[in-house]
């Protein structure tokens, strides 16, 4: 006999991580492991050539790191609302779209949820940012609907929404004794969200929270765009970026714009990409750069570097130190520097605009600052110690509460507030 669930399946789908949690009704929701007792996982899926089999989270980015022949895709999320998403690409002898492998990710998903609650879930609230597409409502509309069918498509049945900064405040609501003003900060992988939200355990059972919830913003600013700038300033020199050849004129920069770029790398392997990157070698004063440039499309190290960009702004932040970047299969004994004053000084626009966008928020809210009680930290680029700053200067006088960066928004959507 088939185990019927009663419960809800909260799906945080990230740019760069994701986490799922499962809620009862009238119970805590609690996160479920998805990989090596980990309960966040790298959104990655990696198709291995050599033996056809495919891989997901740490698992696909450890196959790639070793060097197994293969296909790796990250920031899937980004190409929600992109004509990307229809465009198809070959894998294992097969033709997919980049929806399709959305879907077979949500379907790991789903298959590790039903492994832990002992039957498939079919009741779903997914989250989603407050824009996926900035400025383009359309767009933004297309992206969902196309999350939606990709959920239906792996067998989920009843399938709602929430937007991810007030998934968060209700995950944090649990925690409070007191009525209280909250700003939720949810940093991402692909886009920043804000919400000024009135919390509280007298709020809690209440089946319209429409009116508690006094202002949402969210700019599609995140963790990615912070790799995508620190890989252009402090390694893509070292390809060519900004380098002035012999004609006097810079090498065109668009290959190391999508270099940087985690969902766009796997476009340059492709042999025309390759033979217009050799093509710039009469723009090189500097024959130096170009063959490091070369090798790192020849030999695919494009996701080791966005990788290694991305580790070294994480020592960087949480040790609060300079650190090095590893680029010897570049060239031996390379390495490309990061400092704790470069990346401030580096995303200092990034991160003034997503500050700018949550201090709308709260004025939206028509809030002052004496009114909140705290701003609530979540999604892993909130821990980035120059956005904390960066924040904490604006709203001097209100205190940082940070939550569970990974599982916070999964077991918010957990209760099953979709709309």
């Amino acid at each position: 006999m088939t185990r019927t669930l009663t419960g809800t399946l909260g799906i945080d789908f990230g740019t760069s991580n994701s986490a799922i949690a499962w809620a009862e009704p009238a119970t805590q929701a609690r996160l479920i492991p998805l990989e090596q007792g980990a309960t966040a996982m790298p959104t990655a899926v990696f198709y291995n050539n050599e033996d056809l089999s495919t891989h997901f989270g740490r698992d696909a980015l450890t196959q790639y790191l070793e060097g197994t022949e293969g296909r790796l895709m990250r920031s899937l999320k980004s190409l929600l609302g992109s004509p990307l998403l229809q465009e198809t690409t070959t894998v294992h002898n097969r033709a997919l779209s980049y929806q399709d492998i959305i879907a077979t990710f949500l379907s790991t998903l789903r298959e590790r949820a039903a492994q832990a609650l002992g039957a498939a879930p079919t009741r779903v609230v997914l989250g989603r940012p407050v824009h996926f597409v900035d400025d383009d409502p359309a767009r933004d509309a297309l992206a969902q609907q196309s999350l939606l069918q990709a959920a239906h498509k792996v067998g989920f049945e009843n399938v709602s929404f929430q937007l991810e900064p007030i998934a968060a405040a209700l995950d944090y609501e649990r925690r409070l004794d007191r009525e209280s003003t909250v700003l939720v900060v949810d940093l991402g992988g692909g886009t920043s969200d804000f919400t000024v939200v009135r919390l509280g355990p007298q709020r809690i059972q209440a089946s319209d929270r429409a009116s508690d919830v006094l202002a949402t913003t969210g700019v599609h600013i995140g963790g990615t765009d912070f790799d995508h700038k620190l890989s252009l300033e402090q390694v893509m020199p070292l390809l060519g970026y900004r380098h002035i050849g012999p004609q006097g004129r810079e090498v065109p920069s668009r290959i190391f714009f999508d270099l940087a770029t985690w969902h766009l790398i796997h476009w340059l392997y492709q042999p025309r990409a390759i033979a217009e990157a050799q093509a710039l070698w009469t723009n090189y004063a500097d024959a130096r750069l170009h063959q490091r440039l070369m090798r790192t499309l020849r030999e695919r190290h494009g996701h080791r570097i966005a990788h290694a960009v991305e580790q070294a702004k994480i020592r960087c932040s949480l040790e609060d130190r300079d650190t090095d970047m590893d680029l010897s299969e570049l060239e031996p004994e390379l390495t490309a520097p990061m400092t704790v004053g470069a990346m401030r000084d580096q995303l200092r626009a990034l991160l003034a605009r997503t500050v700018a966008c949550a201090r709308d928020c709260v004025r939206q809210a028509g809030v002052g600052d004496g009114a909140l009680a705290a701003i609530y930290l979540t999604g892993g680029s909130s821990a980035l110690r120059p956005f904390q700053q960066a924040l904490q200067a604006e709203f001097a006088d209100v205190p940082l509460v940070e939550g569970d960066l990974f599982g916070g928004v999964a077991s918010g959507l957990a209760y099953g507030g979709g709309v």
